[in-house]
């Protein structure tokens, strides 16, 4: 069997003798974030020893020494598991202590994959004494289930670390759960990026949507056209990201079991673009003549198509999920409306003056670009709300206030797939105690078929830059969008009381600022440990 050893680590034998003869009552987690399908737990506990504490495959795992995600699992929930301990070298010594051995077995063999849209997270978790028994389909369920274990761990006030009697079977209520970062408005450092994918972990999202490029800035270092950051960036060399920096952010992702989604939002949202691609955007007119300023896509254009064609060949390439999002947002028509030669366009191909039909015409063909890539197309509501030939469509994000029930509704009536992000805009500064707002959301409250509820498939919480950068990314977003990640993964019916959430919360948070997240308080109180600094 593969086993993790460490270095010794020593008390005092007195404390263990004193526990049990004073009959000390143990303090004890207050519960697993997010909340698990089904939970058995007793008072039975059993201590656990970082000296003697082990991880191991099952005789008839398919995945053994050597998996990827597995062992670097292992390195990382030990460190967390027991975060008071110190790494000297030495040989295990047992002591007192019975070791402690977590065994995991998966039925599949997909070590070294990339989690997809159907990669299944279900695990089984049993904790008895010696030994928890972790079963998955996945090495991603494997992934999930260590969080889970993870969790159910808790010390005394010596320092003392146990585990209950426990056993838990678990899997998400929706596929996507996802968190979107915008790298645009205000560049994120690599570190925080990786920062933002463990806390993800903890609170099981699955995938990070990177809206990497926008107006202001264009950061991506495309090597088809390395004029689009070394123009359109911040800064050429310190506000980009590098292939290199991509690869780490997707490996590192791959081994948490997060997919990386990218977003190059276009034909609105592109001023950055034009700065490194001449003949890209619209040249705006006013008084008849070019205005000098620019406007979105050019989409009247061959040459538009053939960039987009080689851009979107090279980002297909470079990250490895099956979708990609197109954004097509909050396309303003005036500088299209004020140019000649997009008018003309419009009449050569009969659109009249509905500029809605030449933003579905662009669409649409950029569509065919990400289809022919083996890829499937994500947009925003937008492109759904004035699209009149939907059928090209496949999966629409939902992020307008209002009734966002209604367009879920009409989205899924025309059988498309959804992701809802209407209410979990955490951008805006806000109190932490509203936390609630983000809890109390029924992403299925709709007037719908049960089939038109099957095709919403997640939902994701969006932090936009205009107001955020690395020096309060971390507490904008913790601990509120683990509020929604309990929505995404649990079963509605236990998660309604936010009475009931509150003391699992307030503990999980306590957990995320043992692990380094700087996650902001939800009431007067304290932490048994505080946040220490990253």
């Amino acid at each position: 069997m593969y086993v993790v050893r460490f270095g010794r680590y020593t008390r005092p034998d007195f404390y263990v003798l004193l526990l049990i003869t004073l009959q000390i009552i143990l303090q004890t987690v207050e519960g697993v974030w997010p909340l698990p399908r089904t939970i058995t737990s007793s008072p039975e506990r059993y201590p656990l020893s970082p000296q003697a504490f082990y991880f191991g495959y099952g005789r008839h795992s398919a995945a053994q020494k050597g998996c990827s995600v597995v062992e670097a699992a292992f390195r990382r929930y030990f460190s967390l598991i027991f975060p008071d301990h110190t790494f000297e070298s030495g040989p295990l010594q047992f002591g007192a202590r019975s070791p402690f051995t977590v065994e995991v077995s998966v039925s599949q063999d997909d070590c070294e994959s990339h989690p997809t849209e159907d990669s299944s997270e279900k695990y089984y978790l049993s904790v008895s004494a010696r030994q928890a028994s972790l079963n998955a389909d996945t090495v991603w369920g494997v992934v999930r289930g260590l969080e889970t274990f993870s969790q159910l761990v808790y010390q005394d006030d010596f320092g003392s670390y146990f585990v209950n009697k426990t056993t838990i079977e678990d899997f998400p209520r929706f596929k996507f759960r996802g968190i979107l970062l915008d790298t645009s408005r205000h560049y994120l450092p690599l570190r925080t990026i990786l920062k933002t994918l463990d806390a993800m972990a903890y609170s099981k999202f699955n995938v990070f949507h990177w809206h990497i490029v926008d107006d202001p800035s264009f950061p991506y270092q495309s090597y088809s056209f390395p004029d689009l950051s070394k123009k359109g960036a911040f800064h050429p060399m310190t506000h980009i990201y590098t292939q290199a920096d991509v690869r780490r952010v997707i490996s590192y992702a791959r081994l948490w079991g997060i997919r990386v989604l990218p977003e190059f939002d276009s034909p609105s949202h592109t001023k950055s673009w034009g700065k490194g691609q001449a003949d890209l955007l619209t040249p705006c007119y006013r008084g008849g003549g070019p205005s000098g300023s620019f406007g979105p896509v050019n989409p009247a254009l061959p040459s538009t198509y053939q960039f987009m064609g080689r851009l979107f060949k090279e980002v297909s390439s470079v990250f490895p999920d099956s979708y990609i999002h197109l954004g097509g947002d909050e396309v303003d028509f005036s500088c299209w409306r004020s140019n000649p030669d997009i008018r003309a366009f419009m009449q050569k191909m009969g659109f009249g003056a509905d500029y809605n039909k030449l933003e579905a015409f662009y669409i649409e063909n950029i569509v065919k670009i990400i289809s022919a890539l083996n890829k499937t197309s994500i947009v925003w509501q937008d492109v759904f709300d004035y699209h009149v030939g939907r059928a090209s469509l496949s999966v629409v994000e939902v992020w307008k206030e209002g009734c966002y029930h209604c367009e879920v509704y009409r989205v899924t009536k025309a059988g498309l797939r959804v992701i809802l992000a209407s209410p979990w805009y955490l951008d805006q500064p806000g109190p932490t105690h509203n936390w609630a707002r983000y809890y109390t959301v029924w992403p299925l409250a709709f007037r719908g078929t049960e089939q038109q509820k099957k095709l919403v498939i997640g939902g994701e919480v969006c932090m936009w830059g205009e107001y955020v950068d690395a020096t309060n990314l971390a507490p904008r977003l913790w601990p509120r969008a683990s509020a929604a990640a309990e929505r995404l993964w649990s079963d509605e019916r236990q998660t309604s009381s936010v009475d009931k959430a509150f003391p699992r919360l307030l503990d999980f948070r306590c957990k995320l600022l043992r692990r380094g997240i700087e996650a902001e308080p939800l009431q007067v109180g304290h932490c048994s440990h505080e946040y220490q600094g990253s």
